[in-house]
């Protein structure tokens, strides 16, 4: 940094800048972005040169680069957090990430106690984000060894071990501390015996509150412990005081009275309620603990000598022939080489029913194989596992915000500084106008509002309920990756349907092919060109026709929407649909287009072939539609959804099908671009779109959706842009991640009112509000038993969707 002119230089890697005009491209476009006060780009050391006064607009530079088509390096990863004891910590550790150079995005999930962090390699690093979040008072848990998760497990085990025997201490000392101060106050030496007994409490299993409110308080800062310490601490030096010096009080007239129980309860309450908290916050995570438990720690490789060897997961390689006894759990992704038996998958796709598997099927981690027993190729191993992937997706989801939840944020920011206000504007106002015991009761008000404030209540209203809603929906085959979807599918009144693989079950095979001339090479030809076709019907064509040898084809090109063209020895030649055809200006047999219609209105799609003067032959494919796609459309109309098909294929082939399934809106012969323009359409009308598809084609539209649904035994660019997969490719799936949606919100509603209305109500009473009306005044006792059952009845609410059918 030149600390003359307060200019940071920055180097940005770049990806896919291969030449000077495009590094020319790119620092064009950065060449009018604010906060830029220079930039060079160096191609040879793929990286651009940022010199700007504001570092923390690094995120806009990088999307800058993005928009122009070029690519940033980025890691995400999501890395635990030690020490919050609130939300307003969540929100200090949030604040200390986003304002380190390099870091994109951070955001901490308090519920999880974890952060999910973006950043550019060389920028910034694990390291650097820990010596900057422990600057703050608060830690991360950086460990790259594989055995970091158990690491971390145990870390929490002892914690948890901690809390839990302190809280059984502070328990056992509060009883005799509360049975004193209630019925033997008159007794000799009972403010020494209630200040033996509430010492230990506040100084010994207390203490951490203390530590953590001097740490925030080093950098300017407050959160719960701020409010827990000072309430206690308060109540505790005040009773001090009136027991070593009560004549202070006795000259002026006035009663020496002591607040040892309140100090010593309140802490063991609050201890009890973390305690709790925590085991409830741990039963929110119980789908990834569930999923992580799936994967065995030892596999048995067969060797190429045939005999078996047992090692760990972590040795296995690609490749690796693995045997699977009755009732394993298949260790990695592969493909059966011999053997077959029934494997049950339902703690990936939801489904009860145990598919049979047998040679060249496929075989997924975590799954459990029934009575026979067989051996399979690994194709997937460590984190490129189904099961891994969906991990790390469920991880990224629970970790991620909703909306809703930027406000609850900026509440979080600013709610213990506006309590410490409350609390000592309450102090005065009882000082001053409370009468002869208006400093005593002022100072009970004080502590009182300190310790009834819970922003864990906050805190843990949304992410908690987000973190149980996406776990439930991963146990049911529905993965969702992020807090948003799962809040907006509940809105979603128009659900758009892709044809081939999701209506129907993607497995398409040609039933019926008529060739005007029997002509060998010209199989071979169609063959040839449909072998390089992206499109999934090409294989299907491939299958058929059982042409082993390909002929050499030049000019080859796929036309997006219509099919594929080539030139053989000089003549050019076409496979697609009829509109290509028409355009190449192709004539057409009569029998050919009879076939076509007749072929097309039983709801098979045409493929037709031809050279550069007339259609040579026709192939009919027809796809199976799914069993269970019918019912799944009728319960979407049944809950006043719209549903549209939207296909490349024929107007007839569409009709057909969509007729089949009870659909009544549909569009054919759709191109990709037309299908993102019909959703920008029904868009504009003020409607809530899902798409759902499972192809390449389909991902611009699933990109403009609102919600984004692929299915699961879809392309791999499908489900990168979606935001919901449908594990099992079941269309029932949709209504069932509605209601999940639904079910979700509601509970996060429900939490937020009763946080909110606990700390309207609770606050003002605490301050002593009521005084003028009824005499009533509550006691700091009961306080730290309501702030304590605030935070934990809010997270039993959002244990209660685990239970909803």
């Amino acid at each position: 940094m030149d600390k003359k002119t307060q200019l940071f230089t920055i180097n940005i890697p770049l990806e896919g800048v291969e030449s000077e005009h495009c590094g020319l491209i790119v620092a064009k476009g950065l060449q009018d972005v604010l906060g830029i006060q220079s930039q060079k780009v160096e191609v040879n050391n793929k990286r651009v040169v940022i010199e700007t006064a504001h570092p923390e607009k690094l995120s806009e530079f990088v999307q800058t680069i993005k928009d122009l088509g070029y690519h940033v390096p980025t890691v995400k990863k999501i890395i635990p957090v030690l020490e919050m004891s609130c939300a307003s910590c969540a929100s200090s550790v949030e604040t200390i990430l986003n304002a380190e150079v390099g870091i994109l995005k951070a955001v901490v999930n308090f519920a999880s106690a974890t952060v999910a962090v973006e950043y550019i390699v060389g920028l910034a690093s694990p390291q650097t984000m820990k010596s900057a979040v422990e600057e703050g008072g608060f830690g991360l848990w950086i460990e790259e060894e594989k055995e970091s998760g158990d690491a971390l497990e145990v870390l929490h085990e002892q914690k948890f071990a901690l809390l839990k025997k302190k809280t059984f201490w502070a328990l056992g000392l509060a009883v005799p501390l509360v049975t004193i101060g209630m019925f033997f106050m008159e007794m000799a030496y009972a403010n020494i015996i209630m200040w033996i007994l509430s010492t230990p409490i506040v100084f010994g299993l207390g203490l951490d509150f203390f530590k953590n409110a001097w740490k925030q308080a080093k950098h300017r800062s407050a959160n719960m412990d701020t409010l827990v310490a000072l309430s206690t601490g308060v109540a505790y030096l005040f009773s001090v005081f009136n027991t070593v010096y009560p004549q202070f009080w006795l000259v002026r007239g006035l009663q020496p009275h002591v607040y040892f129980e309140a100090a010593g309860v309140v802490i063991a309450f609050i201890l009890l309620g973390r305690l709790l908290e925590e085991k409830a916050k741990g039963n929110t995570s119980t789908a990834i603990k569930k999923l992580m438990g799936l994967q065995p720690k030892f596999v048995t490789v067969v060797a190429l000598d045939g005999s078996h060897q047992q090692i760990s997961i972590d040795a296995v390689e690609i490749d690796a022939i693995i045997l699977v006894k009755p009732g394993e759990k298949i260790a990695v992704d592969g493909i059966v080489t011999s053997g077959q038996s029934y494997v049950d998958e339902s703690m990936l796709t939801g489904e009860p029913i145990a598919i049979l598997k047998t040679e060249n099927e496929k075989v997924y981690a975590g799954t459990i194989n029934q009575k026979g027993s067989f051996q399979f190729r690994a194709e997937q191993i460590g984190s490129a596992t189904l099961l891994s992937q969906i991990i790390k997706m469920v991880q990224e989801a629970q970790g991620s915000k909703a909306p809703v939840q930027k406000l609850v944020d900026k509440i979080a920011r600013i709610f213990v500084p506006v309590v410490l206000g409350i609390a000592v504007f309450s102090f005065l106002v009882w000082t001053i106008f409370g009468g002869e015991n208006g400093f005593t009761q002022g100072l009970m008000a004080l502590v009182t509002v300190l310790v009834i404030a819970c922003p864990c209540a906050l805190g843990l209203a949304t992410p908690t309920a987000i973190m149980v809603g996406v776990g439930k929906g991963a146990e049911n085959g529905i993965l969702i990756k992020d807090a948003e979807s799962l809040e907006l599918a509940q809105k979603i009144n128009v659900v758009i349907l892709d044809k081939t693989g999701t209506i129907t079950e993607g497995k398409p095979s040609v039933n019926h092919s008529f060739w005007l001339t029997e002509d060998a090479i010209l199989r071979q030809i169609l063959s040839s060109m449909e072998r390089q076709s992206e499109h999934p019907l090409a294989d299907a064509v491939v299958r058929y026709l059982e042409v082993y040898e390909n002929v050499a084809l030049s000019e080859f090109e796929s036309i997006t929407g219509h099919g594929v063209q080539a030139q053989f020895e000089g003549e050019a030649y076409y496979a697609g649909t009829k509109k290509l055809l028409l355009q190449k200006g192709i004539t057409f047999d009569e029998r050919l287009i009879q076939k076509a219609e007749l072929w097309s209105s039983q709801a098979q799609t045409v493929i037709w072939f031809a050279n550069s003067k007339k259609a040579l032959a026709l192939l009919a494919i027809s796809d199976p539609i799914k069993s269970s796609s019918k019912s799944a459309i009728l319960a979407l109309q049944e809950k006043g959804i719209e549903v549209y098909m939207l296909t490349g294929d024929t107007n007839a082939t569409a009709k057909a099908v969509a007729e089949s399934v009870g659909i009544t809106h549909f569009e054919a012969e759709f191109l990709p671009e037309q299908k993102s323009n019909f959703v920008k359409q029904l868009q504009s009308n003020g409607k809530t779109v899902a798409m759902v598809g499972d192809g390449i084609n389909d991902s611009a539209a699933l990109a403009q959706a609102d919600v984004s649904i692929a299915m699961g035994k879809g392309s791999a660019i499908a489900m990168d842009v979606a935001k919901i997969t449908l594990i099992s490719s079941d269309l029932q799936k949709i209504a069932e991640a509605i209601r999940l949606s639904k079910l979700t919100v509601q509970t996060i509603r429900q939490n937020l009112f009763w946080a909110f209305v606990y700390n309207l109500i609770g606050i003002p009473i605490a301050a002593g509000l009521l005084y003028p009306v009824n005499g009533f005044l509550l006691n700091p006792m009961l306080a730290g038993a309501a702030m304590a059952l605030s935070s934990v009845s809010v997270v039993s609410n959002s244990l209660r969707l685990k239970w909803k059918k």
